[in-house]
């Protein structure tokens, strides 16, 4: 087992998804709901980087996020997650991987189950487990399996702000890992916010973002995050059955419009710092590791709630 900074970045987003949404639906219950649905969908561009050891890659994706969470009584919510991510690659010259391209397009789909208690004290405990299937187009998509489960204790505050921690432990291809999280949603005064990133967004929600209100529905955002992704390699590529990942930090804005309770626009553009891929065969055996430049990043999210 690993234990370090390293993060299960989708399952995440998912933990964080329904830290965001269980108070919309907590909001639905005084109003006479029992239950709130919410869905998002993101466009992003990733710009050319170049590779250290020759050429450059780029990537574009789509990230769909829809879900259903309500109260079941006594403090106990529930809910069920599910998306779906799509990402095209294209390498030119990279004769960093033997002048072959590593993979090309991956697929990563799967649900998680969100459950939490909150206490007459302002604790809540919750509980997520996942599983998902991350693996380029021709995998084995048994072996692309990722599942584990992420606990936190969230602290909600008369005022309205949160802070929380948790632990997660997740099986990935290749893989155990285990990794501690921090959630945080503080307003530090009338405009300025501090919480995560969106988290179906392009960034990730494992991060920090400074938020400062406009008005009239407008705010800005500026932070970084972490991203990892690691996927099942396909039978018939240059590394069969193989393993890649691909790790960076993306620093960004972020400007955001609201239009009520029909739903929310975010529009990105920042650099991914940092970056890394990686291949191993599909014994755990690393081939490469190749560092990459900064590369531009560019998202919309359009986000909805029911």
């Amino acid at each position: 087992m690993h234990f370090g900074n390293s993060r299960c970045v989708a399952t995440l987003a998912l933990v964080v998804a329904a830290w965001s949404v269980f108070p919309g639906a907590v909001h639905a219950q005084g109003q006479g709901g029992g239950w709130s649905q919410f869905g998002s969908l993101t466009a992003v561009y990733q710009g050319t980087a170049d590779l250290e050891g020759g050429g450059n890659y780029s990537a574009w994706s789509t990230i769909l996020r829809a879900g259903v969470l309500g109260d079941l009584g006594g403090g106990r919510r529930a809910g069920l997650v599910l998306n779906y991510d799509h990402s095209d690659y294209e390498f030119s010259s990279p004769s960093a991987f033997g002048g072959v391209a590593p993979w090309g397009t991956v697929l990563r789909y799967g649900l998680a189950a969100p459950l939490s208690f909150t206490r007459a004290d302002g604790w809540s405990l919750g509980l997520t487990p996942s599983v998902d299937w991350i693996h380029e187009d021709g995998a084995d998509v048994g072996e692309s399996l990722t599942w584990g489960a992420i606990a936190t204790a969230t602290r909600f505050f008369p005022d309205g702000n949160r802070i929380g921690f948790g632990l997660g432990i997740f099986d990935r291809p290749g893989e155990t890992r285990a990794f501690p999280l921090l959630l945080v949603d503080w307003r530090l005064s009338e405009r300025w916010r501090l919480a995560n990133p969106l988290p179906a967004g392009p960034t990730g929600p494992a991060g920090l973002e400074l938020d400062y209100l406009l008005g009239g529905g407008w705010n800005l955002g500026f932070g970084a995050a972490w991203r990892s992704t690691r996927l099942r390699l396909s039978e018939g590529g240059p590394v069969p059955n193989g393993i890649a990942e691909e790790e960076g930090v993306p620093v960004f804005l972020r400007a955001t419009r609201s239009f009520g309770p029909v739903g929310t626009l975010y529009l990105y553009a920042g650099v991914i710092t940092s970056g890394r891929l990686s291949v191993e065969d599909a014994s755990g055996q690393v081939q490469r590791e190749v560092d990459f430049g900064t590369a531009p990043l560019f998202g919309a999210t359009f986000s909805t709630r029911f």
